[in-house]
């Protein structure tokens, strides 16, 4: 029987160490050069591994308590975690030294950076809103009203939306990025939980309940299609013209056409597949397997399986988590 991961949100917050975070393992003995690093929070053993996709090793494990999920980068060596069970988020170098931590209430679980306002955006599953807070002091800013149990977020790469997967109103909130402005809420799937903006600006929603993807026009809101496939569909990447859509219990990943929303393949990939990201240069598609304690690394061109990174225990990786190291 499948373990099916909800968020417990309590309050045993480990107060002696709430915002520490300690290098627990080092990897490897690579130099830790220039090139694509992929940061995968780790739920169930509350650590962050650092892996070095060149040379596809794990190099470090960092210690972030209070069980982390969301993950966010900024594409300058910066990695945004948010732990659930001790609500804190905290702002990171590329080597995973702590520069900031800010604890919040309610459940916070997913975030996503806004590089135009150096912003990040934190989801509150349990009080229908998002926290606005400056990315590199995590003060908070403003607070905006969504659906029920908002989880997952994405901002569009043109920057003009902010877009929150409500899951248990089976719907999306579209907020203007620049005056935050509540524009849509769109009606999708059953219970939406991963989201991700294509590069020509349609928007991607991965419905858990429905095992579908619900494609949507931010600007009109209008649904341009809802796309089957495999069992309980999570996390949404683009590489080449296609989507990838990792699907939890089908332990596997969607490939779809961009132009005819077509599926190309079905990509076997470890155990319970759920975050997914893309390399910087388009070639790979990064997946985190919450079972099998690995990434899957996918080549973009050939939908094929090209190599595995052993991860920590219960790799989440929910969010943006690879960037080019400084």
């Amino acid at each position: 029987m499948r373990r099916v991961w909800r968020p417990s949100w309590n309050a045993l917050a480990r107060r002696n160490a709430l915002f520490g975070i300690i290098p627990v393992l080092a990897l490897g003995t690579s130099p830790l050069v220039a090139g694509d690093f992929a940061y995968v929070t780790n739920q169930n053993s509350q650590e962050l591994s650092i892996l070095d996709l060149d040379s596809r090793e794990e190099v470090s494990r960092i210690s972030v308590p209070g069980k982390p999920a969301g993950v966010a980068v900024d594409g300058a060596g910066h990695v945004f975690t948010v732990s659930p069970d001790s609500k804190v988020v905290r702002r990171l170098d590329q080597d995973g030294s702590i520069l900031a931590a800010a604890q919040l209430d309610g459940g916070p679980i997913g975030v996503v950076y806004d590089p135009g306002l150096e912003r990040i955006f934190v989801s509150d599953w349990y009080n229908a809103r998002i926290w606005v807070m400056d990315a590199e002091t995590l003060e908070l800013l403003q607070m905006l009203e969504t659906g029920s149990a908002p989880a997952g977020l994405a901002v569009s790469a043109d920057g003009r939306w902010l877009a929150s997967a409500d899951r248990d109103s089976d719907q999306v909130s579209i907020f203007a990025l620049d005056t935050l402005e509540l524009r849509l809420r769109p009606t999708v799937g059953t219970r939406p939980f991963g989201l991700r903006f294509a590069p020509d600006g349609r928007l991607f929603v991965a419905n858990v309940g429905t095992n579908d993807v619900t494609v949507i026009d931010p600007q009109s809101g209008e649904t341009l299609a809802t796309i089957a496939v495999g069992e309980r569909p999570y996390g949404v990447a683009f590489a080449l013209g296609r989507a990838f859509v990792t699907n939890q219990y089908a332990d596997t990943v969607s490939v779809l056409d961009l132009a005819t929303y077509a599926p190309l393949q079905t990509v076997e990939v470890g155990e319970y597949p759920e975050g997914i990201d893309t390399s910087t240069d388009g070639a790979t598609i990064v997946v985190a397997n919450w079972f099998s304690n690995t990434v899957s690394l996918i080549d973009a061109s050939t939908m094929e399986v090209v190599g595995e990174i052993e991860t920590g225990d219960g790799p989440r990786a929910f969010g943006t988590f690879i960037q080019q190291r400084n």
